[in-house]
Order: C-alpha cells, then structure tokens, then sequence
C-alpha cells in the first residue's frame, strides 16, 4: 500500500508544476476581466482633403430654382473635395450674375470656389471684371476692375477683399494698395498699406 502511494504521488509530481501554472493562468484572467476598465475613445481618423473626382477642359453651369443662369465656370482642370465641398480649378473664367442679373466675370490662373461658385479665392494674375450699369434709379455705375496676385470675391454681394497688393480701377480713377476691402453694394472702399490714387474729373455736362 505504501509502494502504491508513493507511484501515486510520483505521477502528482510530475504534472503538479502544470497544474499550477493552469491555476495561476486562470487566476491572471479573472483578475484582468473583474478591472474596472478605463473608457478610451476610439482614435479619430485625421480629415484627408483627397479629391473625389477630377475635370478637364470643362464647363459648369448653375441655375437659381426660377431656371435663370446663376453662374459658368471655365476651367482647364479641377479637382473637387468633398469633406469642405470645394472645387480647385486651374486656368479658371467665370462668369456670374446676381440678383439682379448683372455680371460679373473673374479670371485666373488658379481658383477655390464654393459648390455655387458664389465665393471664389483667385490666384495668379487675377482679374476680377463688372462692367459698366445703370441702378435701380437709372444712375450710369462705372465700370469696376480688380487686379492682383489675390483676391477673395463674394459674386452675389459684391464684395473684394485682398490681403496682397491690388490694383483697382472704377470708371476713370485708379488705385494702389497694400491690402483692401470693398463693398460695391455699399459703395465702400477701405484702403491699407501704401495706398496711392489717381482721381479723374468729372466727365463736363
């Protein structure tokens, strides 16, 4: 009998170091499922301004709901990026027309345009074009030029804005500036930096 014990507990012996390691493995697991576990938010995928469709030698067209032209752009190429809905466009024309239908057309050789196209950043040798008009009262508004290496235009209030030299020209007067702001609609014009001008006569009655 006491033969028969001792094969017994040599067979224990043997498999006593797997048994632990069976227990202390059990034990680990519990101890990391019972933790109280630490809410981590998932990590945000960064933004990538990737486009998702390319153009070439193209024209858009856009309308109002009554079916009246709103705005044509021109383009040699354009990329369009959803996350921001904008439209790159190299070698860019448009033409736009407010409420009033009056144009207004801009030229470049790069633009960042809205989905309507009713802002626009202009990029290298920019010009930006209304033509002379009447207004509401039948008053002759003179024609407005815009140049520059930059210019940020809002079509449908007529507004321009650049933080680089500009060059304005409205009817027979001319300016310089460093920077400017101008409200057509407002007829405001604010002028910064080294500002020079050159103010025509009236035109004799």
């Amino acid at each position: 009998m006491t033969r028969l014990l001792l094969m017994v507990w040599d067979r224990l012996s043997l498999y006593l170091p797997l048994l632990l390691m069976g227990v202390l493995a059990l034990g680990t697991y519990w101890l990391v499922e019972s933790a109280p576990r630490i809410n981590t938010p998932p990590a945000q995928r960064p933004v990538r301004q990737e486009p998702d469709y390319f153009m070439k030698n193209f024209r858009v067209r856009t309308f109002v709901e009554s079916g009246r032209l709103r705005s044509e752009v021109f383009g040699q190429a354009a990329r369009h990026y959803p996350e921001s809905d904008t439209l790159e466009i190299d070698a860019v024309r448009i033409r736009s027309f407010d409420a009033e239908n009056r144009l207004t057309t801009a030229t470049a050789n790069r633009a960042l345009t809205n989905g309507d196209a009713s802002e626009v950043q202009l990029f290298g040798k920019a010009l930006i074009v209304r033509e002379a008009l009447l207004d509401r009262t039948g008053k002759q508004l003179p024609r407005i030029e815009y140049r520059g290496e930059y210019l940020h235009a809002f079509m449908d209030t007529e507004r321009v804005s650049s933080n680089q030299p500009v060059e304005l020209r409205r009817g027979s007067d001319v300016f310089f500036a460093d920077t400017m702001e101008f409200d057509n609609v407002q007829q405001v014009m604010n002028l910064r930096g080294r500002v020079k001008g050159t103010l025509a006569p009236p035109p004799a009655k």
